[in-house]
C-alpha cells in the first residue's frame, strides 16, 4: 500500500531553489485512490490514540489534516503564516533548510490539557514542525504525536522532535 503512494509522489529538482529536490505531493492528492489510502493510513495509525484536536499546519499539512481530524472526529487547528489568522495568535520562529520564517496559531486554539496531533506533509530538518510544537505546548496542550506524509531521515529531523512526542512518517526516504 505505502508503496503505491510513494510512487504516486513527484519529484522536482531545483526548487523552491536549486539543490532543494521538492517532493510533490499533488500528484499522489489527485489519484484518489491515493488519497484515500493516505487517509486511512493515518487513520488506522491513530485511530486508538486520545486526540483531541489535530494541529495541521500550513499548508499542505491542512490537506491530511482535514479529512483526519473529521474521520478521528476531532477538531483542527490551524497552523499558519503570519498575518492570516484574524484574531489573538502567539508566534515561533524557526530555521528551514533553505531559509527562515515563523508559524502563528489563535491563542484560543488549544485548551490547557487538550491532547494534539501534529501533522504536516513533509519532514526534513524539524524546524517547522518543531515550531508547532512550541506553539501547542505554550496553549497548554499535551502533544500525541507528530505525524507526516514523508520523512527525510537523511536529515535527522525526528531527532529534533523527540523531546515533544513520537513521530510517525509513512513513507521515509
Amino acid at each position: 500500500m505505502y508503496e503505491e503512494i510513494k510512487q504516486a509522489i513527484r519529484d522536482v529538482p531545483d526548487f523552491p531553489k536549486p539543490g532543494i529536490l521538492f517532493k510533490d505531493i499533488t500528484t499522489a492528492l489527485k489519484d484518489k485512490r491515493c488519497f484515500r489510502l493516505i487517509v486511512d493510513a493515518f487513520y488506522d495509525i491513530l485511530k486508538n490514540e486520545q486526540i483531541d484536536k489535530i494541529a495541521a499546519i500550513e499548508s499542505r499539512g491542512y490537506l491530511i489534516g482535514a479529512p483526519l481530524a473529521y474521520k478521528l472526529g476531532c477538531g483542527l487547528v490551524l497552523l499558519r503564516k503570519p498575518g492570516k489568522l484574524p484574531a489573538a495568535t502567539i508566534k515561533e520562529y524557526y530555521n528551514l533548510e533553505y531559509g527562515s520564517a515563523a508559524l502563528e496559531v489563535h491563542q484560543d486554539a488549544v485548551k490547557p490539557g487538550e491532547k494534539v496531533l501534529i501533522i504536516d506533509d513533509l519532514l526534513a530538518t524539524g524546524g517547522t514542525a518543531e515550531a508547532a510544537c512550541k506553539l501547542v505546548k505554550r496553549l497548554g496542550g499535551t502533544i500525541t504525536a507528530t505525524a507526516f506524509l514523508i520523512e527525510l531521515a537523511e536529515l535527522n529531523g525526528a531527532e529534533k522532535l523527540r523531546p515533544y512526542a513520537k513521530t510517525i512518517s509513512l513513507l521515509k526516504y
